[in-house]
Formats: structure tokens, C-alpha cells, sequence
């Protein structure tokens, strides 16, 4: 028995692939979608503070990151939202809190896009994707495509160093007086490693070049957008700022000077903030 077997649980897709899961805990059910290249322990901090306030909570591994499956193919959002679906109709959940960060967010907008909302109570979106980080004629504020062709390359290369390198505007640890948490540092790359090349050289594409406009108009459960208006990765211009104006009943929570990776810097406070809008 593997350590992976150890600390998680697997479901086993329609196309076979599978899936790792973490669940702990009871009460209502709140379900956090990871970012890009991390996985489910990404949510560490979060997982046990609303596990310790009663709620149950699961994370998982998005196909060919953390310990699920590494397959070739179906690395694409749209698997990614039915594999989700698959998790949550497995457990039989209902009244879930979402919550998504980064391309997680993209991830739980789509799966409401494409599998209604009858299971979901409220969303959260920190840091989020949506509605389209790539710069186009229709879309001025986002992100130059030679920005994406870039990280296609270090992945592709040299991601082990591209991985550790890219930690450093994640957490916005090149700016002035910033407090440099080499521990988080060592986590994330070995998260990133832990995932498989592939399908995280093809995320790359979902989370940069899929507009998840319709996806942002399909919710319809209270939604909190948190982004820090310092995140170097997901510029808020081009994200929470928009999607506060797309989603029909959101709440935009600015953090001043707030990183990409905020919850994992600041979960104190991203922590009570959320508990306050699921206790709302």
C-alpha cells in the first residue's frame, strides 16, 4: 500500500481515470477545487479550520495533478467539470459550498455551466480565472497570449526550476518588505512535481484561453469573489472585477495588497471571511 493510498480516497471515472480525494468530517458539505500546478493540499489550512467548525470538507486532485491519475488525454475543463460532477454525485453531496481558486475557479464555474447548480448552496471564487485571462480586441485588460507560450515552455523544459521560480510572484514574494516563507515555497514545487507534465502542460490552455463568461451567468447562488488587487498572476482587472458584474448575486472582497496566493498567506483572515458569507 502506497503512502497516496494512505492519505486519500479515489473514485474511478466514466473514461477510467482516477480521481483522489480527501473527505473529513461532517456537516455541510464545502468542496475546494486547487489551483495550477498544486493539488488538493493546497487547501491544508482551510480544510481544517472548517472541519474543526463543523462542516464537512473534501478536496481533490484535478486529473493529472496531486495523486490522481495521470492520463494523455481529457485534460480539458470540460473533463475536469464532469469529473467534478462524478466526485460529488459519488458522495451524494448536496447544499455544497464551492470553493475554487485560480484555475479551481474556472473549474466550479464551469461544472454549475454545464451541470446546474441543484447541488450547490454558495460559491466562493478567490483569485479566479474567469471570465478570460488571455488579451483579445473584445477583452483589452487580459494578458498577452507570448505570457502563456512562456509558461508552456518552463513547463515544458525545465518546470522543476520553472515551478520553484514562478513561487515568487505566486505569493508576491518580490515585493518590497515581503516575508519570504521558503516552506511555502518547498510545498508548492513539490506539489507541482507530484502532478504529471502532461496534464499540466495542457491545463495551461484552460486556465489562459477558455472564456468562462456563459459559466459566470449560469450561477445563481450567492457567490463571494475574493482577489488581492496585488495578484501578479490573475490580474483583477481582467477577473474578480468582471465577474462581479457577470455573476447575478456576487459579492467582490478586494485584499489590499493581496497575492495570488492568498488564502495560503493570509488564512486567518481569508478563513473568517468566508466562514462569515456560508454563515450568512
Amino acid at each position: 500500500m502506497s503512502i497516496d493510498s494512505l492519505a486519500h480516497q479515489f473514485i474511478t471515472t466514466q473514461d477510467g481515470t482516477r480521481i483522489a480525494y480527501k473527505d473529513w468530517g461532517q456537516g455541510q458539505p464545502i468542496v475546494f477545487s486547487h489551483g495550477w500546478p498544486l493539488a488538493g493540499d493546497a487547501w491544508d489550512a482551510q480544510m481544517l479550520f472548517f472541519g474543526l467548525n463543523g462542516y464537512r470538507v473534501i478536496a481533490h486532485d484535478r486529473r493529472g495533478h496531486g495523486a490522481s491519475s495521470q492520463p494523455w488525454d481529457g485534460n480539458n475543463m470540460d473533463q475536469y467539470a464532469d469529473d467534478l460532477a462524478e466526485l460529488i454525485a459519488h458522495l451524494a453531496l448536496k447544499d455544497v459550498i464551492l470553493v475554487g481558486h485560480s484555475t479551481g475557479g474556472g473549474e466550479i464555474a464551469h461544472y454549475v455551466g454545464r451541470h446546474g447548480s441543484s447541488r450547490v448552496a454558495k460559491m466562493v471564487l478567490v483569485g479566479a480565472v474567469p471570465p478570460l485571462m488571455l488579451k483579445t480586441p473584445a477583452n483589452p485588460a487580459g494578458t498577452p497570449l507570448d505570457v502563456f507560450d512562456g509558461i508552456r515552455q518552463g513547463t515544458a523544459s525545465n518546470r522543476a526550476q520553472f515551478f520553484m521560480d514562478l513561487t515568487v510572484p505566486f505569493y508576491g514574494f518580490n515585493r518590497q518588505d515581503a516575508e519570504i516563507k521558503e516552506g511555502l515555497q518547498r510545498s508548492f514545487w513539490l506539489m507541482g512535481m507530484q502532478g504529471g507534465i502532461k496534464g499540466e502542460y495542457d491545463c495551461i490552455r484552460e486556465f489562459s484561453e477558455v472564456d468562462y463568461s456563459d459559466d459566470l451567468k449560469a450561477i445563481d447562488k450567492p457567490t463571494l469573489v475574493i482577489h488581492g488587487d496585488d495578484d501578479q498572476i490573475v490580474p483583477i482587472a481582467a477577473s474578480a472585477e468582471l465577474t462581479a458584474t457577470l455573476v447575478k448575486d456576487a459579492t467582490l472582497k478586494i485584499y489590499e495588497g493581496g497575492s495570488h496566493g492568498l488564502a495560503q498567506l493570509e488564512p486567518d483572515k481569508f478563513n473568517k471571511d468566508v466562514l462569515a458569507f456560508i454563515q450568512a
